[in-house]
């Protein structure tokens, strides 16, 4: 069998964790809710501008809540990941969807990734830098024990595969 036929692009097998569906939304709601909050606050102390804060809080709100709604459900759906002995496999985004295939021996180091929000909710992701002008391949939303795991069978699967990573 070829290499090209082995390493064919298609969709991961595994889901990030259910937890990434709060992580991504209280993410997505940094934004709009302080904003609504001042806005709201604003609108209730400064009568004679409540039109005005009125349309604000509006054009603030109802965007920011369908965001808030939809993305971090869609992007449960799209997120993907899986690793072989031979590659790594990404699906990612929710309006832009990207499926990526990284071959072991283009793979140059192999990091987690953990912020605040991250911490909260159990989760960790994964960078995996890869000689490509591609960028990166970033697993996120998974749980920390699962990555540290994924991250040891990478490193040692990618010490054991013949190539450069060049």
């Amino acid at each position: 069998m070829r290499h090209s036929e082995t390493l064919r692009l298609r969709p991961p097998r595994h889901r990030v964790e259910r937890r990434a569906i709060a992580w991504w939304t209280v993410q997505s709601s940094l934004i709009p809710v302080p904003t609504m909050l001042v806005v709201g606050t604003l609108y209730l102390l400064i009568p004679p501008a409540r039109f005005v804060f009125g349309w604000i809080l509006l054009a603030v709100a109802l965007p920011g809540i369908a965001y808030m709604a939809v993305m971090p459900l869609w992007r449960y759906r799209v997120h993907r990941w899986e690793t072989t002995d031979q590659a790594v496999y990404t699906a990612t985004g929710w309006l832009w969807q990207k499926w990526r295939v990284a071959p072991l021996s283009r793979i140059q180091t192999v990091d987690t990734v953990r912020g605040p929000l991250e911490q909260l909710f159990g989760l960790s992701g994964i960078k995996v830098t890869t000689a490509s002008a591609s960028g990166d391949l970033k697993i996120r939303g998974i749980d920390h024990r699962q990555a540290l795991d994924v991250v040891e069978h990478l490193t040692r699967a990618t010490q054991a595969t013949p190539g450069d990573a060049t």
